[in-house]
């Protein structure tokens, strides 16, 4: 049997469901970002507080906040698809059904995707998680788009939906797969889309995201630009976006 053939549609030995305590309270829609920065962002914009916990080898908060008349949750998700799915995992057996993730990438198309958020509709699925959840095959459509640009639409936030890029390996994103990967229409390279959209549809629940290209790959050599230093101004512009999306879910 091939490693790639590793999904089995049977229950799982252990499942989320008896490992984590489930509070009658969990909010339905779970907003995810992966940085501490946009955390501090969130909890300044929205008065979020801690209300819960999720595990999976080391604790991370769980917090809320109320906008509109509607309750979400959010926290900081780790880097990477195997550790994004299994909070993911936890998070939808407390009791979510909408679940909404924002991050960085990196650009593999500069003069598309340059002053736009990026809204993946499908993910290249070089990682390993979304291998346990559904049947292999080279990449995973998301069904959340649509829903996500509509929303984009109505909050006049630029955008553009492309394909992306999981990888599992940072450092071996090489220039012959970085132009596979641009020729079969993939404008971003991420660490976690493909893994949690696959959770999603496995489990039966929306999972949305977002991108943002902080870096670029799409040339001879690799452009920092603003990874590890975002302006203020837009992060705080991002996170808005974020915490309304996340409302109007």
């Amino acid at each position: 049997m091939s490693i790639t053939d590793s999904f089995d549609a049977d229950r799982g030995i252990i499942e989320p469901r008896e490992a984590v305590e489930i509070p009658a309270d969990f909010p339905d829609t779970l907003l995810a970002c992966f940085t501490e920065k946009f955390v501090a962002a969130i909890t300044e914009k929205t008065g979020a507080e801690q209300f819960d916990h999720a595990f999976a080898g080391r604790g991370i908060p769980i917090l809320r906040f109320s906008r509109g008349g509607r309750t979400v949750g959010f926290y900081q998700s780790p880097v990477g698809g195997a550790a994004s799915a299994a909070i993911l995992e936890e998070a939808i057996a407390k009791g979510a059904k909408k679940v909404l993730f924002f991050g960085s990438c990196g650009s593999l198309d500069a003069a598309h995707t340059a002053g736009k958020l990026l809204i993946p509709t499908a993910a290249y699925r070089d990682e390993g998680a979304s291998y346990h959840y559904l049947p292999a095959g080279n990449y995973i459509a998301i069904g959340t788009a649509d829903r996500l640009a509509a929303i984009f639409d109505r909050m006049n936030v630029p955008y553009l939906k492309t394909k992306t890029w999981t990888t599992d390996a940072f450092y071996r994103e090489t220039q012959r797969n970085m132009l596979s990967r641009k020729e079969e229409g993939c404008a971003a390279v991420e660490m976690e889309c493909a893994s949690v959209m696959a959770v999603g549809k496995f489990r039966g629940v929306e999972v949305y995201q977002f991108l943002y290209t902080a870096d670029c790959l799409d040339g001879e050599g690799w452009d920092r630009r603003i990874l590890g230093g975002m302006p203020e101004d837009l992060r705080d512009a991002i996170a808005e976006i974020a915490v309304e999306t996340a409302i109007r879910l």
